[in-house]
Formats: structure tokens, sequence, C-alpha cells
């Protein structure tokens, strides 16, 4: 499954900050308030699918967890109501409009769904096609570990992350964002190909997207970085190494 393509872009704070939240403006005029969710613990979730609304590029899922009840944004996936997945949360927004739906959601978190089969070719968003110079996502080839005793892959990250917790770390992977002046820093996606996400890292380097790089920074769980966004895993003030 390709991760969430973001739509909009803008060299403002406030229209930052919704790009980094995968795309929705702040300017969307709210509609109805969702269902309050439970706060989410980091990931992986695994829970029911209670409800899907489809929303292409995206799906927003009812989700039924042990840590309760919440409301996801992943990839347009190809689930139905009933089935088990497993969420990957990556970030948490408050109070998220979503024109398309006409509604407000008192708290939506942003992740990936592992494993799942994408929506019947949802197709890539104008701003993932120039940033992937035309390739989707889900064909990008895996990307080698890193070498050295600080390296990992990016699911070794999630998998041990209370483990690695502001430790410096490093990973390997395709830039597949490169995003300059966002509330104060660059920043990068990266993707490795070890699990169906994406690790955000925030930079003062220089690169461009799609090169194939070495990030090293330190790992910080439940990062707010402001505009009400919540990075569960977040690599902090990494340096790119060629």
């Amino acid at each position: 499954m390709r991760p969430a393509p973001c739509l909009f872009a803008s060299i403002s704070l406030l229209a930052g900050a919704a790009f980094l939240a995968c795309g929705h403006s702040r300017t969307e005029k709210p509609g109805a308030a969702a269902p309050p969710a439970a706060p989410a613990p980091m990931g992986p979730i695994r829970g029911k699918v209670l409800e899907l609304l489809p929303a292409p590029p995206y799906s927003y899922i009812r989700l039924q967890a042990a840590q309760g009840e919440m409301w996801i944004a992943v990839p347009a996936a190809a689930v139905k109501p009933g089935a088990e997945v497993t969420f990957l949360p990556v970030n948490r927004m408050a109070d998220f409009p979503s024109s398309t739906l006409n509604r407000t959601f008192d708290v939506l978190y942003m992740g990936n769904l592992d494993g799942a089969p994408p929506a019947a070719d949802p197709g890539p968003g104008p701003e993932e096609q120039a940033a992937l110079g035309g390739t989707e996502f889900k064909r990008l080839p895996k990307v080698s570990r890193a070498t050295g005793a600080d390296a990992y892959t990016i699911a070794e990250l999630f998998a041990r992350r209370a483990e690695l917790r502001d430790r410096t770390v490093r990973v390997r992977g395709q830039l597949t964002k490169y995003m300059e002046g966002i509330l104060g820093h660059t920043w990068l996606h990266v993707w490795d190909g070890s699990v169906k996400a994406e690790l955000v890292a925030t930079t003062d380097d220089r690169a461009k997207a799609g090169e194939v790089v070495t990030v090293k920074g330190t790992l910080r769980l439940e990062k707010e970085v402001g505009q009400g966004m919540v990075y569960h895993i977040l690599l902090e003030d990494a340096q790119i190494q060629r």
C-alpha cells in the first residue's frame, strides 16, 4: 500500500502544517462533529473496522480497538466493515475538518494499514507524482539497510520504539517527500520497504525527493509540532548522509 499523498502545499505556517498532516487544508469548512475518539497509544494498533467512509485518495475508518473506538485516516484501502486490521499511526490531529465528508473529527489519527490491499486504482495525487517522478509509491523497491551499531530499518524503529526513544539512530531509505520552510524546518518522508509506512524526519540539510540517503537523528515519540499535530514517531534534527 502506498502512503497517503499530500495534496496541498503552501509557504504559510498554517498551510504548511496542514500539508504535513497529509494534505487537508485548515480552511475547509467543518461540518457536523464526529463522535469523540479515544486517545491512541503508539502503534501498531490492532482493531476491527466498524465503518468505512471512502474519500479518495483516502479512507476514513471508525476502528474498534482495545484502546477504545477511534477514527483513523489511511490511503484508500480495500477493507470492509468487520475486517481485522493493524493500524500504524503517524500523527494525531485535533478538530480536523474534512470538506469532502462535510464533518469535523474531534480527534483523527493518520497513518497506514499494514498489509492492507489498496482500493481499486485510486491513482497518485499530483504532489506524489511530482515527488516520485510519476512512479507510484507501491512500486518503489526496497532499500538496503544502513550499516553500523546505530543502524535500523523503519520496521525495527516501529517495533523497538520504546527501547530506542531519545537515542540517535540511522536509517537508509528513499526520500519520497522533501518540504522546506515548514514550522522552521525541512521535512522528509523516508521509505525503505521494510514496513508499509514512511518515517518522518526533520532536518536542516539539503536534498531532493527521489534520492536514496542515510538519515541520522534522534528518535522522538509523541512529539508535538504545533497546529494540533502530534507525531507518534519522528526522527528529529536529522543529518543527511550520502
